[in-house]
């Protein structure tokens, strides 16, 4: 037993060692620029920018996905508590979420935030 996991240990130590190894060899930097392994100084122009633009679109349907996605999770136990409610309780109760959730798209519909292009 002690045996089989020594040659275990030694086994991932040397695919580690491998992986180290050919991640070092792949990345190796071609491409030397001087202006880039200089350090910065004041006045002079950079090689690239170091931002790039970001739109704020993404941003804002992100936090849309993230609002609907939490509100469909908690729809989910709706669904095995059917078993425990009356129907007609449960229908409402599941309406009234899938009207919130809906109440919400069209709000944000209607504010702009889902038009790409203004």
């Amino acid at each position: 037993m002690i045996l089989i996991l020594m040659l275990l240990f030694i086994l991932f130590l040397l695919i580690s060692i491998i992986l180290i190894l050919l991640n070092y060899l792949i990345s190796m930097n071609k491409f030397n620029y001087f202006d880039k392994l200089n350090s910065f100084e004041c006045g002079f122009d950079m090689f690239i920018s170091s931002r790039l633009p970001f739109s704020i679109m993404f941003y804002l349907i992100s936090i849309l996905f993230l609002i609907f996605d939490i509100e469909i999770v908690l729809l989910f136990p709706m669904i095995n508590s059917k078993m425990f409610l009356n129907y007609l309780n449960w229908f409402i109760s599941m309406f009234i979420i899938i009207i919130i959730l809906f109440m919400g798209l069209e709000y944000e519909k209607n504010e702009g935030s889902l038009k790409w292009m203004k």
